[in-house]
């Protein structure tokens, strides 16, 4: 899985002082909690942007006072005038402690419903999981190939071995649709019918 590496500086000054100046300085202040210690950190906002700019699951391997912390991304913050990054949430990594992550899903296959003219909608990018630390990965892989016109995909379906999946059952992930093109031929096809007897 990928990881992005990040250079910290440790900051034992917190307040609203303190942060508006890192900030001034182009630093975003951050935190690391669920190990051992809490660390409080700064780093660069372009050191954040890989991690934050990006719709793939990232590890982050993060160093601070020349101690590397094994880590995800837990919250965000941005400023609500600028828009601008304003703080970073990190979680350790804890190998026997299990964490909660938003994994993507990655679609895989051609809908059997698409190839009888339907169109694909995907309902659910993400699935929020609790799981050991060695089990994450970039994607839950979830294949489509036998979904038909009108049919759903829901997340009870999905298989995500080791994970255990929060998000409610019976809500759909992906389905096939009728596009207009098909229902028109379909209402045409009938009219034709009907029309033979």
């Amino acid at each position: 899985m990928k990881s992005v590496k990040i250079e910290g500086q440790s900051r034992s000054e917190h307040g609203k002082t303190a942060t508006r100046r890192l900030r001034s300085e182009g630093n975003v202040p951050a935190v690391i909690y669920g190990g051992n210690e809490t660390v409080h950190f700064s780093a660069p906002t372009l050191a954040f942007r890989p991690l934050v700019y990006t719709p793939d699951f990232q590890l982050a391997e993060v160093t601070v006072n020349g101690k590397t912390y094994r880590c995800i991304l837990k919250d965000l913050q941005f400023d609500v005038l600028t828009d601008e990054l304003s703080h970073v949430d990190f979680l350790e990594l804890v190998e026997d402690r299990k964490v909660i992550a938003n994994l993507p899903l990655k679609f895989v296959g051609q809908p059997a419903g698409v190839k009888a003219g339907g169109r694909l909608e995907i309902k659910v990018k993400n699935l929020r999981v609790r799981t050991l630390p060695k089990h994450l990965k970039e994607n839950i892989e979830v294949n489509i190939e036998a979904l038909e016109l009108h049919g759903n995909i829901r997340v009870q379906d999905v298989n995500a071995p080791e994970m255990e999946i929060m998000n409610s059952p019976r809500i759909p992930v992906a389905s096939v649709v009728t596009t207009r093109a098909l229902r028109q031929a379909e209402t045409e096809e009938s009219k034709a019918t009907k029309g033979k007897k």
